[in-house]
């Protein structure tokens, strides 16, 4: 494979991991290159992201390197957020919302395995409207992040705890969570239009 087309493929593993990130052992085994290729590709990368008019960039924390947005277009991100065309969550955030109400402290391993689809999208969405937040790591490989809800949540839906989410039907199966959560996230969207 060729030196453009293993960029390429390292630009879309680096958005493959979202906020997460890969470390180059893991891009390395991934790409079944020496980790010496993947420092230079990443160079590469970062110098093509640096010195063109692009509008990302490649952050690396702690020898995790993910994809980010840059800094100086941050008050185009914040009017996206606020205007309202997005003020409506898609069904993926609220089935994802549900999940980790319903079964917090969760990975989002977890959550891709009860949706059966990648949930990074819907859960940056949660993360950026603060009704989901990190709420610590989980014991094992690779420790993930574990994600509850937010005190904003609470807010939002008039709670004063957990224990006043509606109840799920006795032996209710993980993957119908979303569904019996469904009337309690009709209040949701009434709150979304209403704005």
């Amino acid at each position: 494979m060729e030196m453009k087309e293993l960029k390429a493929v390292l630009e879309g593993l680096l958005f493959a991991c979202g906020d997460e990130g890969i470390t180059i052992k893991q891009l390395s085994k991934v790409m079944d290159i020496s980790e010496e290729s993947v420092k230079h590709l990443l160079e590469e990368l970062t110098y093509d992201y640096e010195h063109a008019t692009r509008g990302m960039m490649i952050m690396n924390s702690h020898e995790v390197y993910h994809l980010t947005t840059k800094p100086e277009h941050s008050s185009y991100f914040k009017r996206l957020l606020e205007s309202p065309q997005t003020s409506r969550m898609s069904q993926a955030a609220l089935e994802t919302l549900a999940i980790i109400a319903y079964k917090q402290p969760i990975t989002r391993t977890e959550i891709d395995e009860i949706r059966g689809v990648k949930s990074d999208r819907p859960i940056q969405t949660l993360i950026a409207r603060s009704l989901i937040e990190e709420v610590g790591r989980k014991e094992g490989a690779g420790r993930p992040i574990l994600f509850g809800t937010s005190k904003d949540f609470l807010t939002y839906f008039g709670l004063t705890s957990l224990e006043e989410l509606p109840p799920l039907e006795e032996n209710v199966e993980t993957d119908e969570i979303e569904q019996e959560a469904d009337l309690f996230f009709e209040r949701f969207n009434q709150l979304e239009e209403g704005k």
